[in-house]
């Protein structure tokens, strides 16, 4: 279950020149592996952090270096938590967290999805107050999605391919989604393209 959602943007020239203004910036709030990066990189990674605190609801518990954001053999961006920060995310009931960053165009931007085993694990601050399954309509849960609540110009598969295209990874795919879903879904996967 998705119980948080943050997004940054950083304009990196403007990072640049803070960071060449106030040098003690990059020990406050990058790793020493992180601290050799780009500047481009590393403004990615500011906004990764900021989004991060965002999708936790705030920065109690969390500080900046027991954040790092490293990369999966695949480049693929994920982050590594260590200390007080790592134990505040599992304290939340936190067991996945998802992150997509870019730079471009002077900007750099970064999204992060933070989802919970169940509601039942998480502390009342972290679960919805007013929108939870209980009082949206049968049609808007998730599990309520199927072929008879889609439109029918969705097309007789809709439900199969909305299924799919839920699933968090390649293996999960039914087998209904096609053979080739797999290969599609990893070949379509972002890859940063550097070291962002």
């Amino acid at each position: 279950m998705i119980v948080g959602i943050g997004v940054d943007v950083v304009d990196v020239p403007r990072f640049e020149q803070h960071l060449a203004r106030t040098p003690r910036l990059l020990p406050r709030l990058f790793s020493p592996s992180e601290r050799l990066l780009k500047p481009r990189s590393l403004a990615a990674r500011y906004a990764a952090k900021e989004a991060l605190i965002k999708a936790l609801g705030g920065s109690d518990g969390v500080h900046w270096t027991d954040i790092e954001v490293t990369s999966e053999p695949s480049g693929r961006p994920t982050f590594a938590l260590s200390g007080e920060t790592a134990a505040t995310v599992t304290g939340r009931g936190i067991r996945a967290l998802h992150l997509s960053m870019s730079h471009d165009a002077g900007l750099a931007t970064a999204y992060v999805i933070a989802e919970a085993t169940d509601a039942a694990t998480l502390p009342a601050a972290a679960t919805p107050d007013a929108a939870d399954a209980a009082t949206l309509p049968a049609a808007a849960t998730p599990d309520a999605i199927d072929a008879a609540t889609l439109p029918a110009a969705a097309g007789p598969d809709a439900a199969t391919r909305l299924d799919a295209a839920t699933r968090p990874d390649a293996a999960t795919l039914p087998a209904a989604a096609g053979p080739d879903a797999a290969a599609h879904d990893a070949a379509t996967r972002p890859r940063e393209k550097d070291d962002a």
